[in-house]
């Protein structure tokens, strides 16, 4: 069943998707920091012209939120790109595959169209080794086993831990702090012992990650800009 939509008019034109609740006692607005997607929460057999009018009275909140999502980037030669926290900029150079030197990430000259998907591969390999090793660290730390590692290009979370002890990342933590991508680490080897958000979990993520609030409210902060980077057609 296709999700239904009604459009908020203005300038520009605002898409907004319906999502229907038996528990939903009340409409409530959310506009993704990381797609700009606006979804309206409403009560199941609400009427459809009570939940327009509450979108033209919200119109200004609504853009206004839209105005803070960052633009799509593409990364290509010329432009930059944020890694390990900092932005770095994009060269083309007669090589074969990409290094880095002095915040530069120099790419192959030549088929300058693949680019981004050479920089994917390029993060998604760092990635990896970043990852397992914070992993293997703060398993060690409690004393747990380390299971499988993947990695993946998720929207909705940074990572996630399995009662079998998996892991699963998001391969765009590459681009924030490495302390950044530390404390994810951490937060889900603590699910090893946790599988919850209770106080003895996040003291568990306290011990392996003393900073981790500051880390945390990177994320919160700073954390859509590493899903603006658009890698594939």
């Amino acid at each position: 069943m296709a999700s239904e939509r009604i459009v908020l008019a203005g300038d520009p034109l605002v898409e907004v998707l319906l999502k229907p609740s038996a528990r939903s006692r009340r409409m409530s607005l959310r506009v993704s920091r990381l797609d700009g997607r606006v979804t309206l929460s409403l009560p199941v057999g609400l009427p459809r012209g009570e939940a327009q009018g509450f979108l033209n009275e919200k119109a200004d909140w609504i853009r206004g939120h839209l105005a803070q999502v960052p633009n799509e980037a593409r990364p290509m030669p010329g432009g930059t790109i944020l890694f390990e926290g900092r932005p770095h900029g994009i060269e083309a150079a007669a090589q074969r595959g990409i290094s880095l030197r002095d915040d530069v990430l120099y790419v192959p000259a030549s088929r300058v169209e693949t680019t981004p998907a050479r920089l994917a591969a390029f993060f998604k390999t760092m990635a990896r080794d970043r990852l397992v090793a914070a992993s293997q660290r703060h398993a060690d730390a409690i004393g747990r086993d380390l299971g499988r590692v993947t990695l993946r290009d998720t929207r909705s979370r940074w990572g996630s831990c399995t009662h079998e002890g998996d892991l699963m990342y998001s391969w765009r933590l590459i681009m924030a702090p490495p302390s950044v991508l530390d404390y994810v680490a951490a937060h889900e080897v603590a699910h090893m012992i946790h599988m919850d958000h209770s106080e003895r979990f996040w003291g568990v993520v306290a011990e392996l990650c003393p900073n981790h609030k500051s880390e945390r409210r990177w994320l919160k902060q700073r954390g859509g800009e590493l899903h603006r980077y658009r890698f594939r057609d």
